[in-house]
């Protein structure tokens, strides 16, 4: 009888414990599904308002965006290259496919964001017909956005280039007007403005300086040959079809981050994932 006691007793510890190890390995279970996944995005400049419509979006779907900044357009490839962050999103097409090239990086475009028009600023002068023989001129000095630039220089009838695909100012054909034309960090085309007479400028770098589009000296042409500037989101080759990256897109390519493009830039960039004249 004493046995049984002693038996009964010890089978039911067992079943007890055997109980609370089953509803901590659920409760670890729950714990581990309901976890934040935390993805790095590197931007340029300041604050992305879009990007951070974006990050509430996913929050509820438990990804937390971290936006980190960098000062100029050479870091942020540098750090999703070697791991820092896990996303970037400030580049063109033509800009990463260039990058790759020259750094022998494997970084590629997981989904499209906006088209976001250069324009010609001044603080010296209001339209084209206005820039005089001699005039100074800046452009970035990264290949692709210098490319752009001076694109952009020949399509207000300032200069005329040869048939480059990635044009220099080697290339350059024809500057009746010899106009001193000075390749700048990207970054700093807005803040030479006081320097020169008027200035390329990235839509970007414009926004972050508050330069209005509608006082611009010349906007750069829209059409479907502009496919290689559109904005992207991009990882690591090895990370393309990561699902939760992929939520990311899905939630970036939406209409109510549609209407943030429209109002937090007034119309001047437009969501590329659906632009028409790009189709």
């Amino acid at each position: 009888m004493k046995n049984n006691k002693i038996k009964a007793i010890f089978l039911l510890v067992v079943a007890t414990f055997s109980l609370f190890l089953l509803a901590g390995c659920g409760s670890n279970s729950s714990a581990s599904s309901t976890k934040e996944k935390t993805v790095k995005i590197g931007i340029t400049g300041s604050d992305d308002e879009v990007l951070k419509a974006v990050a509430k979006k996913v929050k509820k779907e438990g990804i937390n965006i971290k936006i980190v900044e960098f000062s100029d357009y050479s870091q942020p490839n540098t750090a999703l290259d070697q791991g820092e962050i896990d996303l970037n999103a400030f580049q063109t097409v033509i800009f990463q496919n260039d990058w790759n090239k020259k750094h022998k990086t494997h970084i590629v475009s997981i989904g499209s964001t906006v088209i976001a028009p250069m324009a010609l600023y001044s603080k010296k002068i209001k339209k084209v017909s206005q820039i005089k023989n001699g005039d100074k001129i800046a452009v970035a000095n990264d290949a692709t956005n210098e490319a752009r630039g001076l694109t952009l220089l020949e399509s207000a009838g300032l200069i005329k280039l040869d048939n480059a695909k990635v044009p220099g100012l080697k290339d350059i054909t024809e500057n009746k007007l010899n106009l001193k034309i000075t390749p700048l960090d990207a970054a700093q085309t807005a803040k030479s403005m006081d320097d020169v007479t008027a200035s390329v400028v990235n839509s970007g770098v414009a926004n972050d300086s508050k330069l209005d589009p509608k006082t611009a000296v010349y906007r750069e042409k829209i059409t479907a040959k502009s496919k290689p500037y559109v904005n992207i989101i991009s990882a690591n080759k090895k990370d393309k079809d990561n699902p939760t990256y992929k939520k990311i897109v899905k939630a970036y390519q939406s209409k109510d981050i549609a209407k943030v493009i429209k109002n937090e830039f007034h119309g001047y960039e437009q969501p590329a994932w659906n632009y028409k004249v790009l189709n």
